[in-house]
């Protein structure tokens, strides 16, 4: 009888189409009877007495299509499940989530449930539609318990956040106990991944239901629901209680809340309690009976410590507890400066009656806050002492390593492996000069060590120095397995070729030179145009978007926003053909949460016309976030977005400190008085914000807003200063100077000549990062110097590596005073793009003088750390450089943009080491980057058309437009699309007309060449190198490189 009923159902499911409802009866059928070999058989005869005209393989075939359809389509995916009964939901529940079958039969029909399952929670779409509809009708369908299990599932798998103010309304009131803390379990482990609006909302469900499970027989106005119990559930979400509410709990309460185990480790997340809050908490602390000096006390505060407040009569041992708790300080969402304050106070407490020699150890990371004067003071045995302390501190600023390295390796004599291993983040102190004097088995083991993970961190002519010793032994071709990251990219195409044995699993982890995948999109294009990754199309000619349409729109869309567009780099007439493209795919619209899931990082080159009039609001409540990853907006699209956002919170004089927040990076679109309204009523807010805000060019009136903000904070303070020309004069402070960071830049030049010369000891690595202070600033800024540290010849190579862009007030003159002798002076210093050819000139005549070197001694990371300093050199010093070693640094000096005739004499330079020009392959050409640019008319002439896409695209630029259009069609054609898009305006003017329609066809990625060879190999290497910047590809190692490289792309 059941069997009968069954199959009456899935007749009358099957002919309406709900194929969805028919296969979750069977598979409700199965738990209880036993789905035989002939049932299939049977069900389709009586279909066909029915006469429901079927075969089984067309019945397959619409069910495929089907549930192919619903995957493309949440949206019907949901209005599907909201159709079920309560039958078929717990049905589909629990294959979903609690199922742990890895097939499903149906006779002769078998389903690969895992792969199923795992394609499923790969889609954000339905995702989000598992999410709502768990929402809408599991509570009531399964166990309280089971719901939240599938929630937690389903908002831990997916990296799209669906937890939205409005969703929060939608969560259940009445919540067994159980099955209440486990939600709010899930909630308080999304903490980070939620809105500041989101965050609120949940506090603001998790005190409804706390409030109504309160015992209200013991309520009164008096006393509070914020019980030990609720405080430890609210976890994170603490920090939303108000003031008041926090100054009525219990003092039992609070007691009983601090002695639990568990409390520091919650106390330890609170990164983003206010000053005012945390102080709160510390008077209840302490009135409840606790000794706020006891050791075991401070210890349970979490991140409380960073605000404490009791300094009266305080003895040293207490201030060292302090400071060694206040370790976590940095991982505070704002209030830093109050922060650094404070570990200033404890510190002068920590020390008194002891010298620092003697206490180092356990200032925790207050040593940070140590000026370069009293690190120098420090005893190289006091350092070697305190190395397991500051080996774990983070924060340092460059000149602090330096000194702290030198003293730890003047105490230990020898640099050895075992020494290096025990510094941490110090390692980035060590001279390139003694990296190089190492034992090269003892540098293999610093790359395969712990210590490997600091790598990354060490300058260019750091890393340099390491592998040109490790490369001179004989133990190169065995450490170069173990050379992880972006420090792989360092070894010299020399070096690379000398080596033998490479193999896939050698290359994993390993970051390569950037390379195009025009190559790749062709070689799928010619096996399976079915088969090809979608996002491949993005690199062929327009016209292959034609085949975009239908279910594979939503693939397209889907792994175009998993990938960064500009990686791709499509000129902007194919990018404008793909976005059109995209638009068309979503009906010309985002109408809401599914689209913007489906969007992903393509939410960033949306049209600004199309996000005015197509991009509905409740769409952009949910876009809000992936529009704030975006790296490089239009100033158009920015303008269409605070639109956007006025258009959905309102007026800015109504947001709430959370909309604030969550605007973040647009408040810098907001009018001057939009912003003088916010920073009136959330300074901290503002302040946090403008933190993360780039330079002054992007935000000046945000910036400027929070200059007089944080002045206005404290115009009342005295000043201390009584020098006569500074009085009236407001100087800046060491707190003012923390919190400003790039607003800095609206101290007036008198106000920074007014600056106390310790607060400029303390601040100057800071001050030197402001990227918007002008040379009047600047020149100020370096006489302070010179007030604190004496006169130019004193100055240590720590010292002028702190100055950052304040070397730049440094005189032709001056410079010359400077002991520059140092690679890593020279190295810090070349990192300055604004420095004159005559200040150059000095540095680089500095740098020889006092090292004792001329141009034909230097080595190839001395080359590497000059950098830029080299555009300065004459042709007579180029060409007197060791071939050898520019060989080795030749690719990191492809990466200047030196003038035309410094180029063409490093051209000659390369051809000493490769062979004339006319022999280069593509790899050569990857190697040497801008140097290219130096090749002459005939030279750039003779390359065969399939080398032009191995050119880098900084070589492009830097040809000559005069030299440029001695390019053929032919060549121009074959540029390869990265590398067209590239091409000056400059250049362009003086091309003809078949060489622009050339051009047109390299920026669409136009198949003009044969993928399987390449002529114009060089002699001076046997085997193919990668295709690169749109190249075709070629075959063994070189399509072996290529498809590495694609393994870091979404497929």
């Amino acid at each position: 009888m059941l069997r009968l009923y069954t199959v009456r159902m899935l007749k009358e499911e099957v002919i309406t189409g709900k194929y969805l409802n028919a296969i979750l009866d069977i598979l409700h059928f199965q738990s209880s009877n036993v789905w035989t070999a002939d049932m299939l058989t049977k069900v389709m005869a009586y279909f066909h007495a029915q006469e429901v005209m079927f075969t089984l393989s067309s019945l397959q075939v619409s069910i495929k299509n089907y549930l192919q359809n619903l995957l493309y389509q949440p949206r019907q995916l949901l209005s599907e499940f909201q159709q079920l009964d309560q039958q078929q939901f717990q049905t589909a529940m629990k294959y979903l989530f609690n199922s742990r079958k890895h097939h499903i039969e149906m006779g002769n029909i078998i389903i690969d449930w895992d792969k199923t399952r795992e394609i499923l929670f790969q889609s954000p779409g339905v995702n989000r539609t598992l999410f709502l509809i768990t929402l809408d009708k599991c509570f009531l369908a399964l166990s309280a318990l089971d719901c939240v299990d599938i929630l937690s599932q389903v908002l831990h798998v997916s990296a799209v956040n669906y937890l939205q103010p409005d969703v929060i309304g939608s969560l259940p009131n009445v919540l067994q106990e159980d099955a209440f803390r486990n939600l709010s379990t899930v909630f308080k482990d999304l903490y980070d991944r939620t809105s500041a609006n989101t965050q609120r909302a949940l506090y603001g469900w998790m005190k409804q239901i706390l409030q109504t499970s309160y015992n209200r027989s013991d309520f009164n106005e008096s006393t509070s629901w914020v019980s030990a119990e609720n405080l430890w559930i609210l976890g994170r979400y603490m920090v939303h209680l108000p003031l008041e509410e926090i100054l009525k709990i219990s003092l039992s309460e609070i007691r009983l809340f601090i002695s639990y185990d568990n409390a520091t480790k919650q106390l330890d997340t609170v990164y983003d309690i206010t000053p005012e809050l945390a102080q709160a908490f510390l008077e209840r602390i302490k009135s409840s009976g606790f000794d706020m000096r006891n050791t075991s006390t401070i210890y349970r505060l979490g991140l409380l410590v960073c605000f404490y407040d009791d300094m009266e009569q305080m003895d040293a041992a207490v201030a060292r507890a302090l400071l060694h708790q206040m370790i976590k300080c940095n991982q505070l969402r704002g209030f830093q400066a109050e922060v650094q304050k404070l570990k200033s106070q404890l510190l002068n407490i920590a020390m008194q009656n002891q010298t620092l020699n003697d206490i180092l150890g356990s200032l925790s990371d207050a040593v940070v806050g140590l000026t370069s004067s009293q690190l120098e003071s420090l005893s190289p045995e006091a350092v070697h002492n305190a190395i397991a302390t500051l080996n774990q501190v983070s924060g340092w600023a460059k000149s602090q390593v330096m000194i702290l390295s030198s003293k730890y390796l003047s105490y230990e004599k020898v640099l050895s492996f075992y020494n290096v291993s025990q510094m941490g983040a110090l390692v980035t102190g060590i001279s390139t000069q003694s990296f190089y004097s190492m034992n090269p088995k003892e540098l293999s083991q610093i790359i395969r060590g712990t210590t490997s993970q600091y790598l990354s961190d060490l300058s260019p002519a750091q890393q340099q120095g390491i592998l040109r010793k490790i490369a001179a032994s004989g133990d190169f071709s065995s450490s170069v397995k173990d050379i992880q990251g972006a420090f792989f990219k360092e070894i010299s195409l020399s070096d690379l070729w000398k080596q033998t044995g490479y193999n896939s699993s050698m290359m994993k982890g390993k970051e390569l030179r950037r390379s195009q995948v025009n190559c790749l999109a062709w070689k799928f294009w010619k096996v399976s145009s079915v088969s090809i990754p979608p996002f491949l199309l993005l690199v062929l000619p327009i016209e292959y978007l034609e085949y975009v349409s239908g279910p594979l729109c939503v693939s397209f869309i889907e792994s175009l926003g998993k990938t960064e567009m500009d990686l791709l780099n499509p000129s902007l007439h194919k990018k404008n053909a793909v976005l059109q493209k995209v638009q068309e795919c979503l009906n010309g619209s985002v109408a809401d949460e599914y689209d913007v899931d489906l969007l992903g990082n393509l939410i960033c080159h949306l049209p600004p016309a199309f996000l005015h009039g197509r991009m509905s609001l409740k769409a952009m409540a949910t876009a809000l976030h992936q529009f704030k990853l975006c790296q490089q907006l239009s100033h158009e699209q920015k303008t269409e977005i605070k639109y956007k956002l006025l258009e959905l919170y309102g007026a800015p004089n109504n947001w709430t400190a959370e909309t604030t927040l969550d605007v973040g990076p647009f408040l810098a679109l907001l009018s001057k008085g939009e912003l003088n309204v916010l920073a009136e009523k959330f300074p901290d807010t503002i302040l946090q914000i403008a933190k993360t805000i780039g330079p002054i060019s992007s935000a000046e009136e945000l910036l400027s807003t929070v200059f007089e903000s944080v002045s206005n904070a404290t115009a009342n303070i005295e000043s201390s200063i009584t020098r006569p020309d500074c009085l009236g004069t407001r100087a800046p402070s060491s707190d003012e100077i923390i919190k400003l960071a790039e607003a800095n830049v609206f101290w007036s030049v008198q106000e920074l000549k007014c600056m106390d010369t310790g607060t400029f000891d303390k601040n100057v690595e800071l001050l030197g990062t402001v990227s918007g202070f002008n040379s009047s600033q600047l020149i100020v800024l370096k006489e302070k110097a010179k007030q604190v540290w004496g006169s130019l010849p004193d100055w240590k190579s720590y010292h002028i590596v702190s100055l950052g862009r304040t070397a730049l007030a440094l005189t032709e003159h001056e410079i010359k005073e400077l002991d520059l002798h140092s690679v890593d002076t020279i190295s810090v210093l070349s990192q300055q793009t604004e420095w004159t050819f005559t200040q150059a000139r000095s540095i680089l005549q500095g740098f020889l003088e006092d090292s004792g070197q001329t141009i034909s001694t230097l080595k190839s990371f001395d080359l590497v750390g000059l950098g830029a300093i080299l555009c300065a050199l004459n042709s007579t010093e180029i060409m007197s450089i060791r071939t050898a070693e520019f060989s080795a640094a030749v690719a990191r000096i492809g990466l200047l943009f030196c003038s035309t005739p410094v180029l063409r004499q490093f051209k000659k330079m390369t051809e000493s080491v490769f062979g004339t020009a006319t022999s280069w392959n593509g790899s050569i050409l990857q190697e040497i980057g801008t140097i290219a640019g130096g090749l002459n008319e005939d030279e750039l002439k003779a390359f065969d058309k399939n080398l032009m896409p191995y050119f880098q695209p900084i070589a492009i630029r830097c040809i000559p437009p005069e030299i440029f259009q001695a390019l053929s069609p032919e060549q121009i054609a074959n540029l390869g699309p990265e590398n067209a898009a590239v091409v000056t305006r400059s250049q362009r003017e003086h091309l003809n007309a078949s060489q622009l329609q050339s051009l047109q066809l390299a920026l669409d990625g136009a198949r003009t060449s044969t993928p399987e060879t390449q002529s114009g190999a060089s002699t001076t290497q046997a085997v193919q190198t990668p295709a690169a910047s749109g190249a075709p590809c070629l075959s063994g190692f070189g399509i072996w490189l290529c498809a590495v490289f694609t393994l870091h792309l979404p497929f």
